[in-house]
């Protein structure tokens, strides 16, 4: 488990690629690759590519989907049944936390177009 301090730092942006190993993903959303082939066991919703040799490739929507599990689990305090049925649930639709997510990556991409912009 996660010490309150390491629950609420600030993830990196995704980067603007179709897909992403299980080193990235471990990497933008700070979970440790055990912790995210468990996960997949868990959250029927988290359905990564498997191509040679059983590899994954994560897109886009599933490094968010994570990112939504690690803040139920992580920040709101789920347990993995409650963040399951968060996500599976009518309320998964309204969900916040996935907007928020979107927001701040989206902000953060913004960002960095108008630091190249400002070269």
């Amino acid at each position: 488990m996660l010490d309150a301090s390491e629950a609420h730092i600030e993830l990196p942006a995704i980067p603007g690629k179709r897909y992403f190993t299980i080193g990235e993903v471990s990497e933008l959303c700070a979970v440790k690759p055990h912790v995210l082939r468990y996960w997949e066991q868990e959250f029927p919703q988290l359905k990564p590519v498997k191509r040679r040799g059983n590899r994954r490739y994560y897109q886009r929507h599933d490094v968010l989907m994570i990112r939504q599990i690690r803040s139920l689990l992580y920040e709101q305090g789920y347990t993995i049944g409650g963040a399951r049925g968060q996500l599976s649930g009518e309320s998964a639709k309204q969900d916040t936390s996935q907007s928020h997510q979107l927001i701040k990556q989206l902000r953060m991409e913004l960002e960095e177009v108008q630091q190249l912009l400002k070269r």
